[in-house]
């Protein structure tokens, strides 16, 4: 007889995705691990998104959704369906995402076979390079964040004890780089994580959505979630300091060529003052030596050394840019 195994919540918020939160929800619904709860936390949504998920919860007893009478935001959404899951494990996935039927049964075995804290799956979607399968500390683990592989700081794509997230919850103040602060803490009280290459996640690119919406002012909030992690890092995570701010330098790096090549909601001048003065907050040579690839170090030194050089890199880069899909994510 199989033992019986302890209930993961998945943690579902919803809002204005009525175009892709039917092939999310299936893909939850047919999961090989047999013990799960699926709170569907519907933020307000104008769409027919609710409905759908309404539809879930009549169709199947493990649904249960939650309709908030306002928009709230991710983090708030997210946050209600932690404090009414009941499960010992919790994983999130996004409303436009879908996970493979293994997804949680492979998380879980991860998890308790290699005796860790916290098990990480591969995804499809943000164009980063799978690792082996291995157990890591918690520097090896910041160093993953440094480099973009072979995951980031999403909550989703990962299984979490309940005990653990309750204790933390989401900053409902934060509306872009939620997931960055999330993580941080997470680490900060964990011991191991694993990582397991399997694809099992499915990040979609979506247009209009936050981060897929050009250089706005609120994506740009994610520069200062990132200065709060290595002003904390450098007193409570040493061992992290100098990889989260690479993540920074990175972050601003990626904003910066963003905004030449795609524009932003206001003065592309006055964005990449910003995120010149980010990557100067955080350089060091240590943090350099991180930098995932000569693109983004070679960006990283020019925004250092004053926009305008930035910009002759950026001239020069669409120059010599081979056709084809950019794969860095």
């Amino acid at each position: 007889m199989e033992e019986q195994r302890p209930q993961i919540s998945v943690i579902v918020p919803v809002y204005n995705v009525e175009e892709y939160v039917e092939k999310c929800l299936a893909s939850v619904a047919v999961q090989t691990y047999p013990a799960i709860e699926v709170l569907v936390v519907d933020d307000a949504s104008t769409d027919g998104s609710g409905s759908i998920c309404d539809a879930w919860a009549a169709g199947d007893r493990r649904f249960r959704i939650i309709h908030l009478t306002e928009n709230q935001g991710l983090s708030a959404a997210r946050n209600q369906g932690i404090r009414q899951a009941s499960g010992a494990y919790i994983a999130f996935v996004d409303s436009d995402d879908y996970v493979e039927p293994g997804f949680l049964d492979v998380l879980y075995r991860e998890l308790t076979e290699k005796h860790v804290d916290v098990s990480i799956c591969g995804n499809q979607g943000q164009h980063l390079i799978n690792g082996p399968a291995q157990v890591l500390s918690l520097g090896e683990a910041a160093l993953c964040l440094a480099r973009r592989s072979p995951f980031l700081w999403n909550a989703w794509g990962k299984l979490f004890p309940a005990d653990l997230v309750k204790e933390i919850l989401f900053d409902r103040q934060i509306r872009c780089g939620e997931d960055i602060l999330f993580f941080y803490q997470i680490l900060k009280r964990v011991r191991r994580l694993a990582y397991v290459p399997d694809t099992l996640y499915h990040y979609v690119y979506r247009q209009g959505s936050l981060i897929n919406d050009g250089v706005t002012e609120k994506r740009c909030k994610v520069l200062s979630v990132l200065d709060r992690v290595c002003e904390d890092g450098a007193a409570n995570f040493p061992e992290g300091e100098v990889c989260f701010r690479q993540a920074a330098m990175d972050t601003a790096a990626r904003l910066a060529m963003e905004a030449i090549k795609e524009g932003a909601d206001g003065n592309v001048q006055d964005y990449l003052k910003r995120f010149r003065d980010a990557v100067r907050r955080h350089v060091s040579l240590k943090a350099l030596a991180l930098c995932p690839d000569i693109k983004t170090l070679a960006a990283e030194l020019a925004l250092w050394a004053g926009v305008p050089f930035f910009k002759v890199l950026a001239a020069a880069y669409r120059v010599i840019k081979p056709t084809g899909k950019n794969r860095t994510g």
